[in-house]
C-alpha cells in the first residue's frame, strides 16, 4: 500500500509523515508547535525542537503511526499490546504489531496504528476519519467471552485482514473500552464493518451487510 510518506530532514533527526495514515489527532502540533505547523511549508521543521529527545517524545506519541523518526532516538517497542476503542472512532493499537493480508503478506509492522472499525475508510485497514459524522459507537466492550486465551501470552500481535470480514487477532492483547473496562486474551476477531452488535468483536454481521474489503 502506498502510504504517501514524506520526509523532513534535520541536523539531528529526520521525521517521516504518512499522509494516508494521518487523521489529524494534533498531538504533534500541540506538543511542539514550533516544529509542527500545518499552516507553514514545510509544515515539519525538525531543527526547531530544542533537542532530538524532545522531538522523539512527541513523534512517539502520535497515535496513528503517521509520524516516525528515521534518524534520531530509536523508538522502544511497548512491552504489552493494547487496543483502545475511541468513541465514534477507530481502534488505536500499540505494541509489537504486524498487520498481514489474507496471503500472509505484511501490510505494515509498527508500534502505533489506527485501524478503521466503521467500515467506511477509503484507505482500509487504516482509519481516514470517514467515521466523522457517520459512525456512532460509545466505545464500550461488548461480551468479552469473544476474547479468548489460546497459546502463549507473550510476544507480538499478528492482525490478519480477513477478506470481506473482520480483523483476526493472534497474540497477547489487552482491549480497553472508553469507560475504563478492560479484557485480555490471545485470540479474537474484531469488527471492521461497523455493524456488529457486540463491538468491538465480530459477530458475523459483515455477511449480513455485504461488507467488502480486501
Amino acid at each position: 500500500m502506498n502510504t504517501r510518506t514524506h520526509t523532513f530532514e534535520g541536523e539531528t533527526a529526520t521525521v517521516t509523515w504518512s499522509k494516508v495514515r494521518c487523521i489529524h489527532a494534533e498531538v504533534c502540533v500541540h506538543g511542539l508547535p514550533g516544529v509542527f505547523d500545518a499552516k507553514r511549508r514545510p509544515w515539519i521543521e525538525p531543527d526547531q525542537a530544542e533537542s532530538a529527545d524532545d522531538l522523539a517524545a512527541v513523534v512517539f506519541n502520535c497515535p496513528t503511526g503517521a509520524l516516525h523518526l528515521t534518524e534520531g532516538p530509536e523508538e522502544p517497542t511497548p512491552e504489552h499490546n493494547l487496543v483502545t476503542l475511541a468513541p465514534d472512532g477507530p481502534l488505536y493499537v500499540r505494541g509489537d504489531v504486524t498487520v498481514v493480508d489474507a496471503k500472509g503478506g505484511t501490510v505494515v509492522r509498527d508500534t502505533r496504528i489506527a485501524l478503521c472499525r466503521c467500515g467506511l475508510s477509503q484507505h482500509k485497514p487504516f482509519c481516514d476519519n470517514s467515521h466523522l459524522g457517520q459512525f456512532e459507537d460509545p466505545g464500550m466492550l461488548g461480551d468479552t467471552t469473544a476474547l479468548k486465551y489460546a497459546g502463549e501470552a507473550t510476544g507480538g500481535l499478528r492482525i490478519t485482514l480477513v477478506p470481506d470480514g473482520p480483523l483476526r487477532i493472534e497474540g497477547p492483547l489487552t482491549c480497553d473500552g472508553a469507560d475504563g473496562a478492560s479484557a485480555s486474551g490471545t485470540k479474537t476477531a474484531l469488527c471492521r464493518c461497523g455493524a456488529s452488535g457486540n463491538k468491538p468483536f465480530c459477530d458475523g454481521s459483515h455477511r449480513r451487510v455485504g461488507f467488502e474489503a480486501p
